[in-house]
């Protein structure tokens, strides 16, 4: 019988069955291995895209010093665009992916982010009003792609349009707002240095599912914080965060900031950054470009900020910012009415104020207010408009960078100098004849300010009773008779107005104006600087300066610290907004306020004087401040001041004042612009103590004002 299986065609039959193995085997090898190597080598650059995300930190809140909160941060999410992740879709893909998303962002309500400085209308054109910024990443742009720069809009959008392949049936407006967004993507390409895109900023939740939802490739949600504040009052005390400028980068990158950084820009925000801050954390995201996410690593944890408790009492300057403002239009409503009585058209109207309150045993402020102001709350909406009006400045804090003359109020210098240099006593006295004649041969005999209104002086006066009528002959011979000549007794004057601290920093960590300390050193300075006719420091110099006109111009809460330094038997305090710093969890005291003192003045039997003078102000017979705290129950230190302003038609109004008198607590300081006099604006600081001091049953009895909460 034959056999049905020959060995010769097994082992044919296995060599074909062990060929066709080896070839399974290659081929998976191949497949499963060596091309995904070849993949992993040199295909991924290119599919997987890289993405460092910076974690926002909680920025710490701020509180007054009874804990009442005036700031915090609100969670918050914004979309960002990822070029790289957008471009690797393709210009047509890409196109209509921006195109889509920036009518989603509107019909969603919200605001995209767009500084193309190209007119969004027909016809196109470049904006007027482009920043220097704007400017500056136009010309780079111009420069990088080697464009004319004199280039017009319609001729650049055409370029562009052809750049970035937008299609020509897609119509002229949609194609500008496309170019938008892709010019403002390519600029940080460009420049290198420019913070990531963000297309929009403090997007809801549900919009933030609506793009995730509808898988927009290159576009991503955030989070983020948005920093809002819990009170219409305080606007310049607080202060605001805003993105850094270039020029802040430089300061802060040294400290690890990075380049979309929100910093503080005046205020307490600016004042307390680094404390207030926390210290982003970072996240590395690996996916690729459909979104598929390969590995997501947080490298840093965020750490947030600490909280800050200031000095100022929240219903303390709620009280000072109506009393300012009740008090200034009282006195416009007046001159109104005046007005249109005489049947005139100019009116001259008061044009800003300010009020600083200090404790004159710790130099702490309790508050301070500057007029105009502006709502907190609702800056981020009203920043452009209040930022370019130039003619009442609502941004601009006349509590520490308003200069003003002091008038009268800078008598109690002059007071001190001559005690100190026996030019006077307690008991000594002068006679006012009204007119100021010893150098009327030169053509200068000023008058105090009871002849002007009546031809006569006060007659024979000592220094208390000079303060308390604010006789203005009294201080100008004061002035006039300091040691040796008039340079030598103008740098008295100036001496001891610095132990006052006016005209010196006040040690306030919020940015302020020094103002301007008038002497014969700084008029010869001033001279070369061509802001004085002359660089000698003439007599007429001199008694001017001793009555409060002149050339120096001091600060409202210099004013204050001044005025308190008064009350409290001469110890000059650095002023300070701070109470305390705490840690993000509360846990921890990071930093308290301590009273710090830059001067002590050790006549304290002159300052003495000085209080009794002021004391009379408010009760005397002839006291300029009587009408008001004559018979209030709480016995107030005062004095009035009227300062002569060039640029102003109508006198300034000043007044300082502290109380209790026998034992302070608070002194005040008040400037109002075209207010008159200190007497048309010492209303403000009963009001104030009204409110400060509303739980005293007796001045509850005798409420002035609605100004009580």
């Amino acid at each position: 019988m034959q056999k049905m299986y020959k060995p010769v065609r097994i082992g044919v039959v296995f060599v074909i069955f062990a060929a066709m193995l080896a070839v399974f085997i290659v081929s998976l090898y191949r497949i499963q291995i060596y091309e995904t190597t070849a993949l992993a080598e040199g295909a991924a650059p290119q599919r997987i895209i890289s993405r460092t995300i910076t974690l926002p930190a909680a920025r710490g809140n701020i509180y007054d010093r009874n804990g009442i909160l005036l700031a915090s941060g609100r969670p918050s999410y914004n979309i960002i665009l990822d070029r790289t992740a957008l471009r690797a879709t393709g210009d047509q893909n890409m196109n209509s992916s921006i195109h889509e998303l920036v009518y989603a962002t509107i019909d969603a309500g919200f605001q995209y982010t767009d500084t193309f400085p190209i007119t969004r209308g027909a016809p196109f054109d470049f904006v007027t009003d482009m920043t220097s910024t704007q400017r500056s990443r136009l010309d780079a742009y111009f420069e990088f792609h080697s464009l004319e720069p004199d280039i017009t809009a319609p001729e650049f959008l055409a370029w562009l349009r052809k750049h970035y392949e937008i299609d020509y049936t897609i119509g002229i407006l949609d194609a500008r707002i496309i170019t938008g967004v892709r010019y403002e993507l390519e600029m940080r390409v460009i420049i290198g240095n420019i913070t990531p895109y963000i297309f929009a900023r403090d997007v809801t939740t549900d919009f933030v599912t609506l793009i995730e939802e509808r898988g927009y490739i290159g576009v991503y949600a955030e989070s983020s914080f948005i920093r809002e504040y819990h009170t219409s009052y305080a606007a310049h005390i607080l202060g605001y965060i805003r993105r850094m400028s270039p020029e802040q980068y430089e300061i802060y990158k040294e400290l690890g900031y990075p380049m979309d950084a929100m910093v503080g820009q005046i205020g307490a925000e600016y004042a307390f950054e680094e404390l207030l801050r926390g210290v982003e954390g970072r996240r590395v995201i690996r996916s690729f470009v459909d979104g598929t996410i390969i590995d997501d690593v947080t490298v840093r944890e965020p750490t947030p900020g600490n909280h800050v408790y200031l000095a100022i009492d929240l219903g303390l300057q709620i009280a000072t910012e109506q009393a300012l403002k009740t008090q200034i239009d009282i006195i416009n409503r007046a001159r109104e009415e005046d007005a249109r009585i005489a049947d005139e058209t100019e009116l001259d109207l008061i044009t800003g104020g300010a009020v600083a309150v200090v404790d004159v045993r710790t130099g702490e402020v309790l508050s301070a207010a500057s007029y105009p102001t502006y709502d907190p709350m609702e800056l981020s909406r009203d920043f452009a408009m209040l930022s370019t009006d130039h003619r009442t400045n609502p941004l601009f804090n006349r509590a520490t960078h308003g200069r003003y003359v002091p008038g009268s109020t800078f008598k109690m210098v002059t007071a001190l100098a001559g005690l100190r240099h026996d030019v006077i006593n307690r008991y000594s006295e002068i006679y006012d004849v009204g007119r100021y004649a010893r150098y009327e041969d030169s053509g200068f005999a000023p008058s105090c300010w009871i002849y002007s209104a009546a031809g006569v002086g006060h007659g024979l006066l000592n220094v208390v009773q000079a303060l308390e009528c604010s006789c203005n002959y009294f201080f100008m011979s004061v002035a006039d008779r300091l040691p040796a000549n008039s340079v030598d007794g103008g740098n008295i004057l100036a001496q001891t107005a610095r132990e006052f601290g006016l005209g010196i920093s006040t040690g306030l960590e919020i940015p302020e104006n020094t103002g301007r300390l008038a002497s014969p050193e700084w008029k010869l300075e001033a001279y070369r600087l061509g802001l004085v006719e002359y660089p000698t420091w003439f007599s007429a110099d001199q008694v001017t300066t001793g009555f409060g006109q002149g050339y120096n111009l001091f600060t409202p809460v210099q004013l204050a610290s001044y005025a308190a330094t008064i009350a409290n038997g001469g110890t000059l305090y650095s002023l300070s907004i701070l109470r305390r710093v705490v840690s993000s969890d509360f846990t921890e005291l990071i930093q308290s306020h301590t009273p710090v003192i830059l001067n002590q003045i050790e006549e304290k039997e002159y300052i003495e004087i000085i209080q009794e003078g002021m004391m009379s102000v408010a009760r005397g017979g002839m006291g300029t401040a009587r009408a008001v705290f004559r018979d209030y129950p709480i016995r107030v230190a005062a004095k009035t001041g009227t300062a002569q302003f060039d640029e102003r038609d109508v006198n300034d109004g000043v007044f300082v004042c502290f109380a209790p008198a026998q034992n302070p607590e608070i002194a005040v300081s008040i400037v109002v612009e075209k207010g008159g006099s200190g007497s048309a604006v010492m209303d403000i600081a009963r009001m104030i103590f009204d409110y400060y001091f509303k739980s005293e049953s007796s001045v509850l009895a005798v409420p002035y004002g609605e100004l009580i909460p």
